[in-house]
């Protein structure tokens, strides 16, 4: 019914953007990783939409990408997983890596998004074996196991989430043959160079 919304970025709030289209303005329900890429407020702006329907309204949630779009309908298929819990899913990495995840049935990467418990990311990694398809998803949990640990200890040391995560995503895919401590040389030398830039 609904897939698209293309117009003007009126307001960013925490958990939503407001879209300007022919002059009615859509509230649009947002994770945290989308809302922080949006442009600024005035920009032209594009995301794919899936309407939900409560009991008492319908609400609009928005992605930058269509594979995100199709992930979240997908989770919000699942007993116990509402569109919030989707959304919080959809933060904790890339479409690619959480697909992955959900494959090699590594209930815990998804119990790292807040108000999923164990039970519910088992169902879902049940739930979503024969409706996800991925090569190579045995080698990319491996890559992201070296990455949640890249980020606990970077975060140990005060580098805000973003940071981290804009830096991870530009380093290299994590190979088997470094070690963590060279990933992780790799990234403080990355973050100093931004923090230096942005000065």
């Amino acid at each position: 019914m609904l897939y698209s919304i293309e117009g003007k970025l009126a307001q960013k709030g925490r958990q939503y953007a407001i879209i300007e289209v022919s002059g009615l303005g859509f509230q649009v329900y947002m994770g945290e990783e989308s809302l922080r890429r949006l442009p600024e407020p005035g920009s032209p702006v594009k995301c794919f939409s899936s309407l939900y329907s409560r009991d008492d309204r319908m609400e609009i949630y928005g992605f930058l990408d269509e594979p995100s779009m199709r992930l979240f309908e997908l989770l919000c298929g699942v007993s116990g997983v509402g569109p919030k819990s989707a959304l919080s899913i959809l933060d904790i990495d890339s479409v690619q890596n959480i697909t992955a995840a959900i494959l090699e049935r590594k209930a815990d990467v998804l119990t790292r998004a807040s108000g999923v418990g164990k039970k519910t990311a088992e169902r879902i990694t049940i739930d979503l074996q024969n409706k996800l398809e991925l090569s190579h998803s045995a080698e990319i949990v491996k890559q992201m196991s070296v990455r949640q640990e890249l980020e606990e200890v970077l975060s140990s040391l005060g580098y805000q989430k973003y940071e981290v995560q804009g830096v991870l995503n530009d380093m290299k895919t994590p190979s088997e043959g470094k070690s963590l401590e060279e990933h992780l040389r790799e990234a403080l030398k990355l973050l100093g160079e931004k923090r230096n830039a942005g000065k």
